[in-house]
């Protein structure tokens, strides 16, 4: 075997060491009672403000800029001379700013799957772990013990450089927090699709179909108005064709996301993007839909004679 051979079959160490903290079952009660405790939590309408529902993605990456840059500054300044002072406000600035910036990761890690909860549970570990190097690091320098101050801080420094690495691991290869509903628009070809005759349809059920290999959930409404949307939802791809449908709704079987038949907005997370919509309409007793692109109602396409059959009213 030659060295090339042997340097393209050498498998990447730190992934390695991630993929095995996700099949790791060890920490999973800790993840049950912990994700329950989350849940739990009389949050009400702040849940979805710590979501990032209003924000239309994780709230949690924006807030740990705070911390993380005021941490990352403070080991600059240590560096320069008489600057420990303006280092240890910074510090404080940082645990000042860790703490809603845990809750709203806490919101987000007690929805996830159970691989992205472990490695998860562990970014925790690494920032808490930080969080207490820095506190050590304040307490140092208010008592005038500057070197020891420096220490911890870089200490800090260290465990929030491993809590981002698995924070990338969770976002880029786990896709936590990701649109899982984002590539809809760019599989779907333009165009009118037939997905079944109206009778297939029974009033108020979801019913899963597939355009060019996309799962889309059809609702049809007692009036005979139907409605179609991508049926993976954008929160972690669960089947909402297997969810719970109500006042025009559809809720997610998995993590409780709430979906607008009509448009497909997120009206509760904790999914943070809306669904794909399809147009609908109905031709010789077929149900026929099409992916609706952004500006087509802008334009005046669906304006005049018509517009009810374009979006799927029967009768």
């Amino acid at each position: 075997m030659t060295a090339t051979t042997r340097r393209h079959m050498k498998q990447n160490r730190v992934l390695w060491l991630l993929d095995r903290l996700e099949r790791a079952p060890w920490a999973d009660p800790a993840i049950d009672r912990l994700g329950s405790a989350i849940r739990s939590l009389p949050l009400g309408r702040g849940r979805d403000l710590l979501h990032g529902r209003w924000l239309g993605h994780p709230v949690h990456p924006l807030m740990v800029q705070v911390p993380i840059g005021s941490w990352l500054s403070a080991a600059v300044l240590d560096t320069r001379p008489g600057r420990s002072r303006e280092a240890g406000v910074l510090v404080g600035v940082g645990l000042a700013a860790a703490a809603p910036s845990a809750l709203a990761g806490a919101v987000d890690w007690a929805e996830l799957h159970r691989e992205q909860a472990r490695v998860g549970l562990v970014h925790a570990m690494a920032n808490w772990t930080a969080v207490g190097l820095y506190a050590a690091s304040l307490a140092s320098r208010l008592k005038g013990r500057t070197a020891a101050g420096r220490a911890y801080g870089y200490l800090g420094l260290t465990a929030v450089g491993v809590g981002g690495l698995l924070g990338g691991h969770l976002a880029y290869r786990q896709a936590s927090g990701a649109n899982h509903a984002e590539e809809v628009p760019h599989v779907v070809r333009a165009g009118w699709h037939r997905i079944g005759a109206v009778a297939d349809f029974p009033a108020e059920q979801p019913v899963r179909r597939a355009v060019d290999n996309v799962p889309v959930l059809v609702v049809r409404e007692t009036g005979g108005t139907i409605h179609a949307l991508a049926e993976r939802c954008s929160h972690l791809a669960g089947p909402l064709s297997e969810g719970t449908v109500a006042d025009g709704c559809v809720q997610c079987p998995w993590h409780g996301s709430v979906f607008r038949l009509s448009d497909g907005w997120n009206v509760q997370g904790p999914a943070t993007a809306p669904q794909p919509a399809f147009d609908t309409r109905i031709v010789d007793g077929y149900v026929e839909v099409r992916l609706r692109r952004a500006g087509r109602e802008a334009n005046g396409e669906w304006s005049g004679p018509g517009m009810d059959r374009a979006h799927g009213r029967a009768g």
